[in-house]
């Protein structure tokens, strides 16, 4: 795969074109919108300033790879890429028209991708002539940062395209973790208790957004608690996701999404990008303390039981996503460490706090409420009568 045709010059777009012109690629970056394209340009221009500044590269280093990126406001451009990678809006439609316009450009042995977090790959590749020639590549952000990619064959997707899809990834020297294509792949479907568990103490009164937070971070080892994460990502995204899964799931309770966020979305409060989110912020995008907000919790038995809760939440659903073969044990707990920072994988960690621990933790939680959403997976429940463990 030497010409890499990338679809829209946003973050992502940028990132994505960036990883594959270092690997060596000749890139071509595609957008609309002039003033997008010059946009990306300038950014690369910095990004490659600082590394440089940093001792990473080199100035030959830093030529070479903006010397791998052209750009181009014609899809028709595109026609002479090995695999071309849609970074544009979640929009089904939008990403349906872009590809069979696509396909009128290029070769029949062309790899048409989409960079997709949420939507299905077999409805994206419905659109095709060539629907085997889809897949889904899913980067996580900052591309050239973040070490995961996960690679999602559709049901239409032919054995070889994703064989050299996972080669293409991997040659990037970035780490691939094979997806089955449901809703939310791995990360985004995993990570949805994360936040919602986490929303769902609060909304019980159990504690405030940063004793939550806290509590993630000191026990868990998390970089960003689930509250001060939502606000990074934009809680209009994080919603739009949640939403997007649990309809996806046919209306499954465990991924219900929360007023709470619902209406802090439909404010406009959301997150660092406005100032205002689950907590203010300044100018630079630093947390304004109040100090209703701002309490180091010393109650370590209410830190304990927030810690517990959501642990175990995640834990279930990473074990569910191995029973219903979504992924491999490895590749579900690389996606978790290398697509959004977790301290460990979580099957590790079940291994860790023990089969009998989670099962227990989650049958209390279910007694408790006898809501679905507390349902301890099946797998958990076979592995403690056989005495087996993840790893």
């Amino acid at each position: 795969m030497k010409n890499i045709g990338i679809i829209g010059s946003g973050t992502m777009g940028s990132g994505i074109a960036q990883v594959a012109a270092t690997a060596g690629c000749m890139v071509k970056l595609y957008d609309t919108k002039q003033e997008a394209l010059d946009k990306s340009k300038a950014a690369l221009e910095k990004i490659l300033n600082r590394l440089v500044q940093k001792g990473r590269i080199d100035e030959a280093e830093k030529n070479r790879i903006q010397g791998n990126i052209s750009y181009v406001d014609t899809l028709k451009d595109l026609g002479d890429s090995d695999l071309t990678i849609e970074a544009i809006i979640e929009n089904l439609d939008i990403k349906q028209k872009v590809f069979t316009e696509l396909e009128t450009y290029v070769s029949d042995t062309a790899i048409i991708a989409s960079n997709t977090s949420s939507l299905s790959i077999a409805s994206i590749a419905s659109a095709l002539q060539k629907p085997e020639r889809c897949i889904g590549i899913h980067f996580f952000n900052p591309a050239p940062l973040m070490k995961l990619v996960e690679v999602i064959p559709a049901i239409q997707t032919s054995k070889e395209v994703l064989d050299i899809a996972t080669k293409t990834i991997t040659d990037w020297k970035k780490v691939v973790a094979v997806a089955k294509d449901t809703p939310g792949f791995i990360v985004n479907r995993v990570a949805r208790p994360f936040y919602g568990e986490s929303l769902r103490i609060y909304e019980e009164g159990i504690a405030d957004f940063a004793t939550i937070d806290n509590a993630l971070k000191t026990l868990g080892n998390f970089r960003m608690g689930p509250f001060e994460l939502m606000d990074f990502i934009g809680n209009d995204v994080n919603y739009t996701v949640t939403e997007t899964v649990f309809t996806a799931f046919y209306y499954d309770s465990r991924y219900k999404p929360s007023f709470t966020q619902k209406r802090l979305s439909e404010a406009g409060y959301l997150g660092r990008k406005t100032g205002k989110g689950y907590y203010d912020y300044d100018e630079n995008g630093k947390i304004i303390r109040h100090s209703e907000l701002d309490s180091e919790s010393h109650y370590s038995e209410l830190n304990e039981t927030i810690f517990d809760r959501v642990l175990v939440m995640l834990i279930n659903e990473a074990a569910d996503a191995l029973f219903l073969n979504i992924a491999s044990a490895e590749d579900i707990d690389n996606a978790m460490t290398k697509g959004v920072n977790y301290p460990k994988g979580l099957l590790a960690w079940a291994d860790e706090k023990g089969i009998d621990w989670c099962v227990k933790t989650l049958d209390n939680l279910y007694d408790e409420y006898h809501e679905d959403r507390y349902r301890c997976s099946p797998l958990l429940r076979k592995m403690l009568r056989s005495g087996k463990t993840f790893f």
